[in-house]
């Protein structure tokens, strides 16, 4: 739906809307870490600006790559940030891994769990049987999902005993890196290279996280969302993954994407609005304007110039950035825009 042209390679542009994005589509899958709450605590306007939307009659699906907590668990805790929430509107990686693995292995099989009760609950949902040793007779699967910062050493040592027998093994997702309260720590795409590297790197997991299909496949059955919107933080999970499944998408700079990974992104990783937070979802979405070989959003125009992204005018931060994305976007064509942007940025305040 969004408007922001697409040429041979890719998107070229951000998009636009006429209309708040929370009337355009009818389900938002948001993500959660970087978008919803950073360490627990809610991201500023999240809040007032879900519950805007919810009012409006937008479907609000959360759907996340953390598998370390239950949907009820993470409803609850929505819940108590107040934005009201149910079991049903959590969708995560547990899940759709779990799902995964029981394509795979007949119901009743046992499965070696790294991680938190999150993937437990799920496997049992799909009839499976988690255990905690690789030593388990009859071991049919790995799994690895992120267990929070006291996840004991030693179970990584079992996971690596156990896939270096030639056990199958699953990862709910493998972001390197996951959003706190004090900074960006370790996710558990760095746990998976653990036991990569335990293990001489010859095996690969099957993964089913953002941005893979079936992360994609599991939230349609769960959300039955017939125009989503695709919110994240994350290029690499959210904004990929709303590409690969063909749908749009929303990425507010509250989490881990900062603006100049933003201006080098790929095709796949350029999404189709940009806005500094949730309160993008009330709001029709500026429209970028193409003007005498510059880009114009707002007050502000941007174009690429001896080897620099230059910024010209004023107005609003976001309104820059999109300015920005599309001069940086059209420069790079298929591939990462590398031009320097630090006086655009500067310009920005950024």
């Amino acid at each position: 739906m969004g408007d922001g042209v697409r040429g041979r390679q890719g998107r070229v542009r951000p998009g636009g809307s006429d209309r708040a994005l929370s009337e355009a589509y009818d389900t938002a899958l948001l993500d959660l870490d970087g978008v919803v709450y950073a360490g627990g605590e809610a991201i500023p306007y999240a809040v007032e600006s879900l519950g805007t939307a919810r009012a409006g009659g937008m479907h609000l699906a959360y759907v996340t790559n953390n598998a370390l907590r239950t949907p009820d668990a993470v409803a609850a805790h929505l819940t108590e940030l107040g934005v009201p929430a149910e079991p049903a509107d959590v969708i995560t990686s547990a899940q759709a891994v779990a799902r995964l693995i029981a394509d795979d292995v007949p119901a009743g099989s046992r499965v070696l769990v790294i991680g938190g009760e999150g993937l437990r609950v799920a496997l049992r949902e799909r009839g499976l049987v988690p255990v905690e040793s690789a030593d388990e007779e009859g071991l049919a699967a790995v799994v690895q999902g992120y267990g929070g910062p006291e996840l004991p050493w030693a179970r990584f040592a079992e996971a690596s005993y156990a896939v270096a027998r030639g056990v199958p093994w699953y990862a709910s997702n493998t972001d390197l890196t996951i959003p706190g309260a004090r900074g960006i720590g370790p996710g558990n795409g760095a746990a998976v290279e653990v036991v990569r590297i335990a293990t001489g790197g010859a095996v690969e997991p099957k993964v089913a996280g953002k941005p893979l299909p079936p992360m994609h496949r599991e939230t349609v059955l769960r959300t039955g969302a017939r125009r989503p919107l695709v919110v994240g933080d994350r290029l690499d999970t959210d904004i990929e993954g709303a590409f690969n499944g063909g749908v749009d998408s929303l990425l507010v700079l509250t989490g881990v994407t900062d603006v100049p990974q933003l201006l080098a992104a790929v095709p796949e990783h350029r999404p189709t609005y940009v806005d500094a937070d949730l309160r993008g979802l009330l709001t029709g979405q500026p429209h970028v304007v193409g003007v005498h070989g510059g880009h114009v959003c707002g007050g502000w125009s941007a174009e690429a110039r001896g080897g620099r992204l230059v910024l010209d005018g004023e107005g609003s931060v976001p309104d820059g950035v999109r300015a920005l994305c599309a001069a940086a976007w059209t420069e790079a064509g298929a591939g990462a825009c590398g031009l320097d942007a630090a006086k655009a940025l500067e310009r920005l305040g950024l």
